[in-house]
């Protein structure tokens, strides 16, 4: 158990740093919008490749922190049954989750997502407008490489939930602190009032 342990750890301090450098890319993102908008209002200039640097970025920013979202908790759950349940069932839940459908999923996508990058980067594919972005395969690259950042997520998720299910209470104690210590829910956040700070 504390192998699954030491693992997850180390998991997640990379994914951590991939996802905190990514989210930097957010600038990026919001520079280039801004630059496509005022060129385009004010000096009446369009430009294809700013609109598809634009989604390239994009993609890339949601591609890359995907993991990191995971592994925060920080995605949208839509949880009718998880929360009615005890934490034991939770727990299960989260698992068998992680091993039947996300971490499949996260395999499924790697395997044709490499696929569709690799004929893109053998064909040399540019944009389909004659003044769009050449090198199509370098966005297409972003794909797997996110998918497999969450699959790294995954599997770290699961250690923990094994961990969390079978380990020592000792084990229990520090995977449950360390999880408690990085989600912050927003119904656990409170906001000022009338001003206050």
């Amino acid at each position: 158990m504390k192998f699954l342990l030491r693992l997850d750890e180390i998991t997640e301090s990379w994914i951590v740093w991939i996802g905190r450098v990514t989210a930097w890319v957010a600038i990026a993102l919001m520079i280039v919008i801004v630059f496509d908008v005022i060129t385009r209002r004010f000096l009446v200039l369009g430009s294809t490749k700013l609109q598809e640097l634009e989604w390239h970025i994009h993609a890339v920013l949601f591609l890359f922190c995907l993991g990191y979202a995971y592994l925060k908790d920080a995605h949208v759950r839509i949880d009718l049954v998880r929360e009615r349940v005890s934490r034991r069932t939770q727990l299960w839940i989260e698992l068998i989750g992680c091993l039947f459908f996300l971490i499949p999923y996260c395999i499924i996508v790697i395997y044709y997502g490499a696929d569709w990058w690799h004929r893109s980067f053998e064909q040399n594919e540019m944009a389909a407008s004659a003044t769009g972005l050449p090198y199509r395969w370098i966005i297409k690259a972003a794909l797997p490489i996110g998918f497999v950042i969450l699959l790294l997520s995954a599997v770290g998720m699961a250690f923990r939930k094994i961990v969390q299910l079978f380990g020592t209470p000792d084990m229990v104690q520090i995977v449950d602190e360390r999880e408690k210590a990085e989600t912050v829910h927003l119904d656990e956040v409170e906001l000022p009032v009338n001003g206050e700070r």
